[in-house]
C-alpha cells in the first residue's frame, strides 16, 4: 500500500508500466509465500475431531517456512527500497543465487565431492587379484 500511495501520489510523472508490473510480482510472491505457508501449518483433523497432524513448525530453523520468510522479507524491503530508486528491484536477483547456493552446499556439492564407497569386506588376497586382472587388462 505504501509503495502504490508513494508512487500514485508523490512520483506520478515517473510512473511506468514497470512500476505497476514490479508491483503486481511482489503481489504475486507475497500471495504465493503465505499460501505455502498456511499450507505448510494447516492441522489435520480425523472424523472425531482428534488432531492426526499439527502441521510444520514455521519457526523451525533452516526450514522451508525460513526461506519463505527470507523471501518476504526480501520483497518487502525491495519494494520500500524502490520508492527511492527502481534499480532497487535488482536485488532481487539475490533470491535465485541464495536457492543456487543452498542446492549446492545441501545437495550437489557432497553428492560432486563425495569419496566412492569402500567395501571393506574384501580381503586384501582378493584385493591384490582384482589389481592384477586389471593392470593385464590394461597391457
Amino acid at each position: 500500500a505504501i509503495y502504490g500511495a508513494v508512487n500514485l501520489f508523490l512520483f506520478y510523472s515517473s510512473v511506468t508500466f514497470w512500476t505497476w508490473g514490479l508491483l503486481a510480482f511482489a503481489l504475486v510472491v507475497y500471495s504465493f509465500s503465505y499460501r505455502w505457508m498456511q499450507g505448510m501449518a494447516h492441522p489435520v483433523f480425523s472424523q472425531d475431531n482428534a488432531l492426526l497432524d499439527g502441521g510444520i513448525d514455521l519457526n523451525m530453523e533452516q526450514g522451508m517456512a525460513e526461506h519463505l520468510k527470507d523471501v518476504i522479507l526480501l520483497t518487502a524491503i525491495l519494494q520500500v527500497l524502490s520508492c527511492l530508486s527502481m534499480y532497487f528491484w535488482y536485488l532481487w536477483f539475490l533470491a535465485p543465487g541464495r536457492a543456487l547456493y543452498l542446492l549446492w552446499v545441501n545437495f550437489l556439492g557432497p553428492w560432486f565431492t563425495a569419496e566412492p564407497p569402500t567395501n571393506p569386506d574384501i580381503s586384501e588376497k582378493k584385493q591384490r587379484r582384482q589389481e592384477r586382472r586389471q593392470i593385464r587388462k590394461l597391457q
